[in-house]
């Protein structure tokens, strides 16, 4: 029988030497979400995996919802830009790509990182959080854009990188299994009538390569915001 995240021993840390910090909480936080997802967190658990009294977390944590966003912060302090880089596009696919890395290495988190910001206000959000649009405001600034369009690349930008990592971490192959690709995706389940074209898509549905789907969706973006964007060279 499949063992429950509630049946799973706690996370030991040990007793902390010094005084609890709101780093080593939320270092803390972030190891129970990305072992048992973001429902397992609670502030009794998170209390118990510092191996202190619930009320030493609330003096640095107010509340479930301080928690959350201070896990998203601490992956955000993850994606650093080189503002530096005289290659604005070759920059932007590092920042694509270590956006990725962080995300597959933190899927559980990965909701926290599209939503939680949303819910601030820009001026309110952390520095972590904020710092990636200030660095892309300054490569393509930089470069010669200009704020509106720099804003413009950096919304595009990550817009694309949040439906892209949603839409990775979603790929799931009912039977594993199974040779047939209709079979091992489930697609036997939809009436060919309704969806013929969804269906004869099944083999390449099936290889479906996250890293090289990332660099075709960035190539097309890519392209498309040089031609539309005004050179700042000229």
């Amino acid at each position: 029988m499949a063992e429950s995240s509630t049946d799973r021993p706690e996370p030991r840390f040990g007793r902390p030497s010094g005084p609890v910090t709101r780093e080593s909480v939320l270092a803390a936080a972030l190891t129970i979400v990305d072992r048992d997802g973001v429902d397992a967190l609670s502030m009794r658990r998170l209390a118990e995996a510092v191996g202190r009294d619930p009320m030493v977390i609330y003096r640095h944590l107010p509340n479930k919802a301080a928690v959350l966003d201070g896990v998203a912060e601490l992956v955000f302090e993850q994606l650093t830009v080189d503002a530096d880089d005289p290659d604005w596009i070759a920059q932007l696919r590092a920042v694509a790509r270590a956006f990725r890395a962080m995300a597959l290495a933190h899927p559980n988190v990965v909701p926290l990182l599209v939503t939680r910001p949303l819910s601030t206000p820009l001026g309110m959000r952390p520095p972590a959080v904020v710092r990636p649009l200030e660095g892309v405001l300054r490569l393509l600034t930089t470069a010669g854009f200009t704020g509106a369009d720099a804003l413009h690349v950096y919304r595009a930008l990550f817009g694309f990188l949040y439906g892209h990592v949603l839409n990775e971490l979603q790929e799931i192959v009912e039977r594993p299994e199974e040779s047939d690709e209709v079979l091992r995706l489930g697609l036997h389940r939809l009436p060919i009538g309704e969806f013929p074209l969804l269906r004869a898509l099944a083999p390449t549905l099936a290889a479906y390569d996250g890293a090289a789907e990332l660099e075709r969706g960035l190539d097309i973006l890519l392209t498309g915001l040089t031609a539309t964007l005004p050179d700042p060279t000229r």
